[in-house]
């Protein structure tokens, strides 16, 4: 039997049976592929299709990013695959995979579709990790071929299959067909979602634009941004820094930082200022792109701001930066903790953010001027309700504290010499690190020509120095600045239209220029009119003062219209007051108590050519001893406990006349060695003052006491002594001169008459004549109030009678006394002091006879004789 052969035409059906099959596989598959629009239908359809065929699990696509040189996951087969359950799953779909290893340089090289055993090759060195994920879930084999676009590869398809050798020849025929026009539909897709990002980043644009243009504070701003950049989804948060007035530093704006939990971190962040050209901020705002860097390597570039740090701390690896830029100003930076830039979308962003920042900036701007005008009325007003320094005091206190948040380092004032500056006031809790170098410099009398003072009023608003800077040239009021940790010291002048009137010193780290400039002008017309005031006030109480002088002046016409007495110890007082009236030399009058000693220095006084003014008087001996400085140099307000205001001193007051010290040796030792510079520098500062005085006085001191004796005792300064008597006139007790008695007695008898409407027209004889045989240990004024006593209980119009005091202190023992007495009146004194002695003995040990030296007998003899009676010495 002849065996039948097999012809070509039978051999070939199959064959063609199965090209056609395949053909129409691709065909309808490619019909499919051009209608898809949506990358999930991609891989539907093509399971759909080739599953119909060939046997897999799962099918991928991934897209070679040739910028970073890794292939990512771009369409994932969302029901088939099961990886889906793997704990590493979500950490494949987002991993970036190099094109850089050995497995995937093979499918680069093959221009056909390769397989490859995954217990073959992923464990080998570099492989990727998706290999071993797909195997651990039972899949055995990988079936890719490249998808290209225009002679390049774009990506991969990834077929996977549980079972080994299920890609056959017509498996890999089909892929190898239908590779292009997946890539086609790939790269359709990929312009599809970019056509359609594109416009939904239009809307989102046109939305976000809508939404920040009504933003106006920067919490408006945060929510605005937050929402704009959760298109980006920084991981991190933002941060958005504005450049500073003083056009060289930056802050943070607005931020929000989800790593930033560290409260440090965050006040930190909030109170920065950081040089914009610190290497990296520069760079920024001179690009017009945004600019992507990674911050360990900006750190190992030398850059040194903290922000860097800060970062670190926080994770953050790669951080983008762009300028934010409205018209041809920089306002600030936009930071983003951020990987990947969509700089299309950024660039619109930021560009939105930059217009509402300016818009923000103009807003605050007008606001803050409205706040400061608002905040310089009612500074206005309460400086206007200031009537004295404590209350201009408290008002800029409160401004400074409430408003500027600093404290006033100095305020001084021109004295009215026009060339040193006093300390008019200060805030001494600003220094309390360094109170007692504050203390020294505060209390130092500058002058105008001083360096720093003289710059300031030679500006026209001021000067800010800078505290490190002015410690690096030496300067001595630096280190005291740096004790308080702030900054910068504001130094203005105070003026009044065009005359400076003081300087205004404000320690802070930042001021308003504008805020500060009305302050001061404020200020200035406050200080002027406080201290104009003050000069009123005590013109005023100068002038009460005065008065009260001018008063007692007239009540007391007559103690230096007349001086009487014109015996030959008078006549020597009255030539040596003519011979001192006319100069300036200090004169001292001693004598005892009343014998008229401020009646010559008043005569003095009337006779010089300080005569128009009137003469100051103080009692030393009526002053307490604590009261003594205040009186004679004055006190400032506060002082001391009890200063509740300024008081002018006798020295002051006695400016350019004549100042009478009466009992001046009984100022205690203190008060002398005051009174000693006063006058020898003629210049005095008063008690809790810093402002040196300059005094034009004539000096004029009385004592009753014997300075001599008192220095050699120490009770007296002997330079005192010496300053004081350099033109001493000596008074004559009234007992010295009794020629003038009977003048001096005619003078109060009219005066005292006129006084009490008595009609005194004569003194007897023997008025005269007891008058003169009396001691006058008070002297004159022991004299006037006599006859006063006299002429009051006289009746009729003849002084008859005379009330001589019976007894004296020092009468009895006087030696005056005695020769104006007979001798039996002498004798008879004599007697009766020794009986009183002697109890009233007369004979014996003891008795009056054994004192007096004569015989018993004698003694009663004399008694008798002299008409002593028993209650003459009997008491």
């Amino acid at each position: 039997m002849k065996k039948k052969g097999i012809s070509g035409s039978d051999l070939s059906s199959p064959l063609l049976a199965t090209l056609e099959q395949e053909r129409q596989i691709l065909l309808d598959l490619g019909n499919d592929i051009t209608r898809v629009r949506d990358k999930n239908d991609l891989i539907t359809l093509f399971k759909k299709r080739i599953k119909s065929l060939f046997y897999f699990t799962h099918t991928i696509v991934t897209l070679i990013d040739y910028k970073d040189e890794t292939y990512v996951p771009f369409l994932l087969d969302n029901e088939g695959s099961p990886i889906r359950s793997h704990l590493r799953y979500d950490e494949m779909v987002k991993s970036h995979f190099s094109l850089n290893e050995p497995f995937i340089q093979l499918v680069l090289q093959s221009e056909e579709p390769i397989s490859f055993l995954l217990k073959d090759i992923m464990d080998k060195p570099q492989s990727p990790a998706f290999l071993r994920v797909n195997y651990e879930k039972g899949v055995k084999e990988i079936l890719m071929t490249r998808l290209m676009k225009e002679g390049k590869p774009m990506g991969f398809i990834h077929i996977y299959s549980d079972k080994q050798g299920s890609f056959s020849s017509e498996f890999r025929n089909i892929i190898k067909g239908i590779a292009p026009q997946l890539s086609s539909a790939v790269s359709n897709i990929i312009k599809n979602e970019d056509l359609l990002n594109n416009e939904n980043e239009k809307s989102f644009l046109l939305e976000f634009s809508s939404d920040i243009v009504t933003v106006r504070t920067k919490d408006e701003l945060i929510r605005a941004v937050r929402a704009g950049l959760s298109k980006l989804n920084p991981p991190g948060g933002f941060v958005i820094r504005r450049i500073n007035e003083d056009k060289t530093t930056m802050s943070p704006y607005v931020y929000d930082l989800s790593k930033a939990q560290d409260p440090k971190v965050v006040i930190a962040l909030e109170n920065a200022r950081y040089p914009i050209n610190d290497g990296l901020q520069n760079r920024v705002l001179n690009s017009s792109i945004p600019l992507l860097f990674n911050v360990d390597r900006e750190i190992q570039r030398g850059i040194t701001s903290t922000y860097l740090q800060y970062w670190k701390k926080m994770g953050f690896k790669d951080i983008v930066g762009i300028r934010l830029r409205n018209a041809e100003t920089n306002h600030g930076i936009l930071f983003l903790d951020i990987g990947e830039i969509n700089v299309q979308l950024l660039q619109g962003i930021c560009a939105q953010i930059s217009i509402a920042l300016a818009n923000i900036f103009a807003h605050e701007k007008i606001n803050k001027k409205q706040e400061e005008q608002a905040f310089l009325l009612d500074f206005s007003n309460d400086i206007s309700r200031s009537r004295t320094k404590l209350d201009l005091q408290n008002a800029i206190f409160r401004v400074l504290d409430k408003t500027m948040h600093t404290k006033l380092a100095m305020l001084r004032v021109i004295d009215d010499d026009g060339v040193h500056l006093s300390s008019f006031m200060y805030d001494e809790t600003l220094f309390n690190k360094a109170k007692t170098t504050y203390d020294k410099k505060q209390s130092d009398r500058i002058t105008i020509d001083e360096t720093y003072t003289a710059q300031v009023l030679a500006s026209r608003d001021g000067l800010v120095f800078n505290v490190e800077e002015e410690l690096k040239t030496g300067n001595s009021y630096a280190k005291l600045w740096k004790t308080t940790g702030l900054k910068n010291m504001y130094a203005l002048p105070l003026r009044v239209g065009e005359k400076n009137i003081g300087t205004i010193w404000l320690l802070a780290n930042r001021l308003s220029p504008l805020l500060l400039k009305g302050i001061c002008a404020q200020i200035s017309i406050a200080v002027d009119n406080i201290r104009a005031n003050e000069k009123l006030l005590d013109y005023k109480k100068q002038l009460e003062v005065e008065n009260d002088y001018l008063k007692e002046q007239i009540k007391t016409i007559y103690n230096f219209s007349e001086i009487i007495g014109k015996g030959e110890q008078m006549q020597k007082v009255y030539r040596l007051m003519s011979l001192v009236a006319d100069s300036n030399t200090t004169v001292l009058i001693s004598g005892e108590t009343g014998t008229g000693k401020e009646l010559i220095a008043r005569g003095i006084h009337n006779a010089s050519p300080r005569r128009d003014k009137l003469m100051v008087k103080v009692n030393c001996a009526a002053l307490p001893a604590n009261l003594i400085e205040s009186e004679l140099f004055g006190h400032e307000k506060g002082a001391f406990t009890g200063a509740i205001d300024r008081r002018i001193g006798k020295f002051e007051l006695a400016n350019n006349s004549t100042l009478f010290l009466d009992e001046v040796g009984e100022l205690p030792l203190e008060a002398q060695a005051k009174l000693l510079r006063v006058i020898q520098e003629r210049e005095l500062e008063r008690i809790g003052g810093k402002q040196t005085i300059k005094i034009d006085v004539r000096l004029i001191v009385a004592t009753n006491r014997n300075l001599e004796e008192e220095v050699n005792a120490g009770r007296f300064r002997a330079d005192l002594f010496f300053r004081l008597n350099v033109f001493p006139i000596n008074l004559p007790p009234l007992r010295e001169r009794p020629e003038d008695i009977e003048p001096l007695t005619h003078f109060f008898v009219q005066k005292y008459s006129r006084n009490t409407g008595r009609k005194i027209r004569k003194v007897a004889t023997k008025v005269i004549q007891q008058l003169r045989a009396y001691a006058w240990p008070g002297n004159v004024r022991e004299l006037e109030h006599l006859l006063e006593r006299s002429i009051i209980l006289t009746i009729g119009d003849i002084l008859q009678d005379v009330y001589i005091p019976e007894k004296t202190n020092q009468g009895q023992q006087d030696q005056a006394y005695l020769f104006n007495r007979s001798l039996e009146e002498v004798e008879r004194s004599y007697i009766i002091e020794a009986l009183k002695r002697c109890d009233g003995k007369i004979s014996g040990v003891g008795g009056a006879a054994d004192i007096l030296k004569i015989p018993g007998n004698t003694l009663h003899s004399k008694i008798k004789k002299l008409g002593i009676a028993k209650r003459d010495y009997f008491v």
